[in-house]
C-alpha cells in the first residue's frame, strides 16, 4: 500500500497531464479545432480591437485634419490666381484699369449661357461693360444690381460678336452654340481661312473693342449655304469660369458706330 501510494504521488501528474493531453486531441478531432478557434477568438478579439480601431475622437480629429488640409490647399490656389489677376490689372492704363471680380452664380439650365458676377454698381459695373478672362473674351454684362451683375456669355445662343481671322483679314460673326465652340459665319462665300487660324474681334464690332481674342478655327465648311461657316474652339475657359476682369465702355470708345449695321 505504501509503495503504491509513493508510486502515484511520484507518477500521478505525468499521468494527469497526458490525460489532459490524449482528452484535447480527442476534442480536436471531433470538433476540427472549432473549439479551439473560438476560445482563440474570444482571448485575442478584445486586442485587435485595441490595435485596429481607433477611438471616436481619433476618427474626428483626422476627418477635421483632412478638411483642413483640403481647405489650406483651395485657399493657396485662389491666393495663386488672385496674385496673377493683380499683377494683370495693375499692367492696365489707369483710366481704363479693369475691375476684378468673381464668378459666384450659374445655373445648371443655362450653363453656357450667363453667369453671375460678386460685384455690381457699387464697384463701378455698369451694363454694357466687357468681360474677360485667361485666354480672351468672355461676353458682357447685361444687368446690374448695387452688388452683383450678369454676364452675357459669348457661348450663349444669343450672342453674336463681330470677328476677323488675324492672319487673313476675313471677318464674320460669331454666334453662341452652348458648348466650349462657336459658330462663325463668314461674309465671304469662299473666305480665306484655315483650321488653327485665330479669331479676334473686328473694327466692324460695335460692343467690343477689336483684337481681343477669342478663338482658334477648329474645322472648316465651304459648302454651307447661303455662307461658309467655321466651327471656333473658344480660348476663355467658358465651362470652369472663376476670376474675370470687368472692363468700362471707355476702353469701347474707338470701336463706337463703326458698322452699324453689323453685329456686337
Amino acid at each position: 500500500m505504501f509503495t503504491a501510494r509513493r508510486w502515484w504521488e511520484s507518477k500521478g501528474l505525468q499521468i494527469g497531464l497526458l490525460g489532459v493531453i490524449v482528452g484535447s486531441a480527442w476534442v480536436l478531432r471531433q470538433t476540427q479545432g472549432a473549439l479551439l478557434f473560438e476560445v482563440y477568438q474570444s482571448v485575442t478579439r478584445p486586442i485587435q480591437m485595441l490595435q485596429t480601431a481607433p477611438p471616436q475622437e481619433e476618427r474626428f480629429r483626422d476627418a477635421r485634419l483632412l478638411e483642413l488640409q483640403t481647405r489650406v490647399v483651395e485657399l493657396e490656389s485662389q491666393n495663386k490666381k488672385l496674385k496673377q489677376l493683380l499683377r494683370y490689372v495693375e499692367k492696365e492704363p489707369l483710366a481704363s484699369r479693369p475691375i476684378p471680380a468673381r464668378v459666384t452664380g450659374r445655373g445648371a439650365d443655362n450653363w453656357w449661357q450667363q453667369v453671375t458676377l460678386n460685384r455690381g454698381s457699387l464697384a463701378g459695373i455698369q451694363e454694357g461693360y466687357v468681360v474677360k478672362a485667361d485666354g480672351g473674351l468672355v461676353g458682357l454684362i447685361e444687368s446690374v444690381s448695387p452688388n452683383t451683375s450678369r454676364v452675357l456669355l459669348i457661348s450663349d445662343l444669343k450672342s453674336q460678336v463681330g470677328v476677323t481671322v488675324s492672319r487673313t483679314g476675313a471677318k464674320g460673326v460669331l454666334r453662341g452654340d452652348s458648348s466650349a465652340d462657336a459658330v462663325l459665319e463668314f461674309y465671304e462665300k469662299v473666305p480665306n481661312v484655315k483650321p488653327g487660324d485665330v479669331v479676334a474681334t473686328s473694327t466692324y464690332s460695335k460692343k467690343f473693342p477689336s483684337g481681343l481674342a477669342v478663338g482658334r478655327v477648329k474645322s472648316l465648311d465651304l459648302k454651307k449655304l447661303p455662307a461658309s461657316v467655321a466651327k471656333v474652339e473658344l480660348f476663355p475657359p467658358i465651362r470652369s469660369l472663376d476670376w474675370v476682369t470687368v472692363y468700362p465702355k471707355a476702353e469701347n470708345q474707338q470701336s463706337q458706330n463703326i458698322g452699324s449695321a453689323k453685329p456686337q
